[in-house]
């Protein structure tokens, strides 16, 4: 079994970092290029950066707190938010980025993803897709941050990613996000068995049986945490000392 990855999230707006519930009640967690570096001290196996509000207000991804965050780190980091174009996917690689997320600009162009993934490569394709519960057993994808809905299920949306031909895919449920209650495990298996791309899971921790539980249950390939990070109620190595116990491998840090 592949080494499972820790992934911590730096929700950014206005060029600091903060965390919410279900997408609101923003609060201030500190400086990107501050809090990358102490998670690439901290173990985290990947880093992923969002502009959260670049969609929403219509702008480009700020690329100077980018590159000061690139600059800190040493491990993989995906950074999203207001791409529309491979123009801008371009820039963002060259900032430092390793791999970029996109949402809204990938339900509004579909063909944007088989575009980026000709020219940069599938491995540097994450489409994030952030879904709200719709019905027993049937999700909806949201856009523009959370504040948008679309017509698109989202176990559906996830099989054409992929066929579009995206590299890995960034799932959220708004539902769960920052509540700290677990993982929305029925989603994440559900899409985790419609695609053979790998899938993040994120919104939910709380504890570190949630981590076990989205990977061994979901099947997810990673999980993805922000607030129990970022305040430090968790730390990554008591999350990866809670997965080794329970048999799932994961890269441990030397002492």
């Amino acid at each position: 079994m592949l080494t499972r990855r820790i992934i911590p999230c730096l929700d950014v707006k206005d060029g600091r970092v903060v965390k919410g519930v279900q997408f609101q009640s923003l609060r201030d967690a500190g400086d990107p290029a501050e809090q990358a570096a102490f998670y690439d001290r901290e173990g985290a196996d990947e880093l992923v950066y969002l502009d959260i509000s670049a969609s929403k207000e219509g702008r480009r991804t700020l690329l100077e707190t980018v590159r000061r965050t690139a600059d800190r780190v040493f491990i993989p980091l995906t950074v999203g938010g207001g791409i529309s174009d491979e123009g801008q996917i371009g820039d963002i690689l060259a900032a430092g980025a390793d791999k970029v997320s996109i949402n809204s600009a990938a339900v509004r162009d579909p063909a944007l993803i088989t575009r980026a993934a000709l020219r940069f490569g599938s491995q540097c394709v994450v489409v994030a897709i952030d879904a709200r519960a719709d019905g027993p057993g049937r999700w909806r994808v949201w856009t523009h941050g959370g504040s948008k809905p679309t017509d698109l299920d989202a176990v559906e949306w996830a099989r054409r990613v992929q066929e579009l031909g995206a590299g890995e895919i960034l799932l959220t449920s708004m539902d769960e996000d920052g509540r700290r209650e677990g993982y929305a495990v029925a989603l994440t298996r559900a899409v985790v068995a419609a695609v053979s791309i790998p899938v993040i899971a994120s919104g939910g921790a709380g504890e570190p049986r949630h981590f076990v539980e989205v990977l061994r249950d979901a099947g997810a390939d990673a999980p993805l945490a922000a607030s129990v990070f970022h305040y430090r109620q968790l730390r990554i190595s008591e999350v990866k000392a809670e997965l080794a116990r329970e048999g799932v491998p994961v890269r441990i840090e030397p002492d």
